[in-house]
């Protein structure tokens, strides 16, 4: 099946869909593609199918796209796209539609995907048509394929503390993190090129020998099976933490994860409400 997948990435919606949308893409398989906006701070080069550049986020140019190229499939995985969006794909082009959904929007779709741990199918009886498949909770986890296999390595803990506020850190949680933290211990910090705020965090680290800065790694999975702890963002990856067995705090940087810190404090983990 020919597939397009419709998502975005930048300095200021982070870079989280097209992570996880690059997971998917491989489980689905068969002809994939993406189509994309570039906008400040994208992750594209990171995408590895074949990718359009759109110049709006309009129905109109993903419709003339979907016809001239013939996409039998289509992924929505973006919050400026909503029902009534996906309805006007659904009636010009009739492809099939898989939706990805963190905090339970109503969607017109085929498929509805909320991959994360917290997610309850009864929630959407009402969000989606009643013929709706719905792929909810731990069993369709984005976990990427690093993980899966680093899960099964026991390595050194080299790092005392490992931080991860999300590629592209808006609100420059790091640098807040920063300030209450020990020098005297070894910190990884997991950012992007995404992260307007990566300058300041280049310059520290050059300043601070035991503060050790990771910028677009493909290593996330080994950094975090070398590290004893962390502190985390309440997103997909504190799913990869869980997945991994590292004891971390979360502290929330979205209102989009609000459903995931309710879940983590029901179930026992530490959430953290700021930095103190």
């Amino acid at each position: 099946m020919k597939t397009l997948i419709r998502s975005d990435s930048s300095s200021s919606i982070g870079v989280g869909h097209i992570m996880r949308d690059l997971v998917l893409a491989k489980r689905l398989g068969g002809k994939i593609f993406f189509a994309c906006m570039e906008l400040e701070g994208n992750i594209i080069e990171q995408i590895s199918y074949p990718l359009y550049t759109l110049t709006t986020n309009t129905p109109e140019e993903l419709i003339t796209l979907i016809q001239t190229e013939g996409f039998e499939r289509v992924i929505f995985d973006h919050y400026g796209i909503n029902a009534h969006f996906e309805k006007q794909i659904k009636e010009q082009t009739a492809v099939e539609i898989i939706a990805l959904d963190d905090t339970y929007q109503k969607h017109h779709c085929d498929i509805l995907l909320n991959h994360n741990i917290y997610a309850d199918p009864k929630k959407y009886t009402s969000l989606v048509p009643i013929e709706c498949i719905l792929w909810c909770g731990s069993e369709h986890t984005l976990i990427r394929e690093e993980f899966i296999a680093e899960q099964k390595i026991v390595r050194e803990k080299v790092y005392d503390l490992l931080i991860a506020m999300g590629g592209a850190d808006t609100t420059d949680q790091i640098g807040k993190i920063m300030q209450s933290v020990s020098e005297n211990i070894q910190i990884a910090i997991l950012t992007t090129t995404a992260n307007h705020h990566l300058d300041a965090l280049q310059t520290y680290a050059k300043a601070h020998p035991k503060v050790h800065l990771f910028i677009n790694s493909n290593d996330v999975a080994r950094i975090m099976n070398q590290s004893k702890k962390a502190i985390l963002t309440p997103s997909t990856i504190a799913h990869e933490a869980i997945y991994m067995g590292l004891p971390f705090s979360a502290l929330q940087s979205a209102p989009n994860q609000d459903d995931m810190v309710e879940y983590l404090k029901i179930n026992g983990y530490c959430v953290m409400e700021d930095i103190t």
